[in-house]
C-alpha cells in the first residue's frame, strides 16, 4: 500500500514540458496583418521576378494570394484544420505559370514569413532559460496552431539559435485536427514519450491551450500575455510573466514529489 501511495504522489514529475510558439517563445504582439501581408506581397513579387518569373501587375498578385489564403482560413474555421500556406501559396503560382525548384519555393515562403520575422521579440534570457530546463534532463517541445510552414518557423528559430533545444516540433497543419483538440496534446505526448501527468504546457491562450492541457491531465503555466489581458487563470495553473521564472517553478514542482515520496 505504501508502494502504492507513493507512486500515486510521484506521478506528478514534470519530465518534459511543451510551450506554445506564438506569444510564448516568439512575441509578435497585436500585428497590422494587412501591412505584414503586402509586405511579404512585395518580398516574394520581387522574388519571382528576380527569377525570371511573369508575374504580372502587383496589385493583382497581391490581391490574388490574399483572396486564396482567406478563403483558406474561411475554411479551416470550419473544418477545425489548419492548412499549410506555403502549398496553398505554390499550388496558386502553379497555376499562373510560375516555374520554381523545392529550394526555390521554400525561399518563396521565407519572404512571405520575413515581415512577420522582423518584428518578433523573444525574452533576451531565453537561451539560457532552455538550457537551464535541459541541463535538469528535462524533454522540450513545440506545439503550435500554425498555417505558416515549419521551415519558415524553425529557419526563425534557428537563425535566433534555440531550435536544437526542441526535439519534437507539431505544427497544426500537418494534422487533421489542432489546439484545443485533445488529440493535439496526445500527439504531442506520444511523440515526447512522456504521459500527461508527467508533461508541462506553457501558452498564452486560455482555451486553447492551458484548459484543453489540465483536462487531459497535464499541469499547466499561463504566460503572461494581451491574449490573456484582464481573464481570470483557472484554479491551479500558475501565471508567469517570463519564461526565465520556468526553472525554478518546475524544480519546487519536482522537489516537492521527491520530499513527498521520501517521506513515505
Amino acid at each position: 500500500m505504501d508502494a502504492l501511495y507513493a507512486q500515486h504522489n510521484t506521478q506528478h514529475e514534470i519530465k518534459a514540458v511543451l510551450f506554445d510558439l506564438g506569444e510564448t517563445i516568439l512575441n509578435f504582439g497585436k500585428i497590422n496583418v494587412m501591412r505584414l501581408f503586402r509586405e511579404g506581397a512585395r518580398l516574394s513579387y520581387d522574388y519571382l521576378k528576380s527569377c525570371g518569373q511573369s508575374v504580372g501587375n502587383f496589385e493583382y498578385y497581391c490581391w490574388r494570394n490574399l483572396i486564396s489564403l482567406r478563403i483558406s482560413h474561411f475554411i479551416s474555421g470550419i473544418t477545425k484544420k489548419d492548412f499549410n500556406s506555403m502549398a496553398l501559396l505554390r499550388k496558386v503560382g502553379t497555376k499562373k505559370g510560375i516555374r520554381l525548384d523545392g529550394r526555390q519555393w521554400r525561399h518563396f515562403a521565407d519572404l512571405w514569413y520575413e515581415p512577420l520575422r522582423k518584428i518578433a521579440t523573444t525574452e533576451p534570457d531565453i537561451k539560457q532559460t532552455l538550457t537551464a530546463l535541459k541541463n535538469t534532463g528535462l524533454k522540450l517541445g513545440i506545439v503550435s496552431n500554425t498555417f505558416v510552414n515549419g521551415h519558415s518557423l524553425e529557419k526563425h528559430l534557428e537563425q535566433i539559435g534555440i531550435l536544437d533545444f526542441f526535439t519534437v516540433r507539431l505544427y497544426s497543419y500537418e494534422f487533421d485536427f489542432r489546439k484545443p483538440n485533445p488529440q493535439m496534446f496526445k500527439a504531442a505526448a506520444e511523440k515526447i514519450g512522456e504521459t500527461a501527468e508527467n508533461i508541462l504546457f506553457i501558452g498564452d491562450r486560455l482555451d486553447k491551450d492551458i484548459k484543453p492541457a489540465k483536462k487531459l491531465g497535464m499541469q499547466a503555466v499561463l504566460k503572461a500575455a494581451y491574449t490573456n489581458i484582464a481573464k481570470k487563470t483557472p484554479d491551479g495553473t500558475r501565471k508567469i510573466n517570463h519564461l526565465s521564472e520556468l526553472p525554478a517553478i518546475i524544480e519546487k514542482i519536482n522537489s516537492k514529489n521527491i520530499t513527498m515520496a521520501d517521506s513515505i
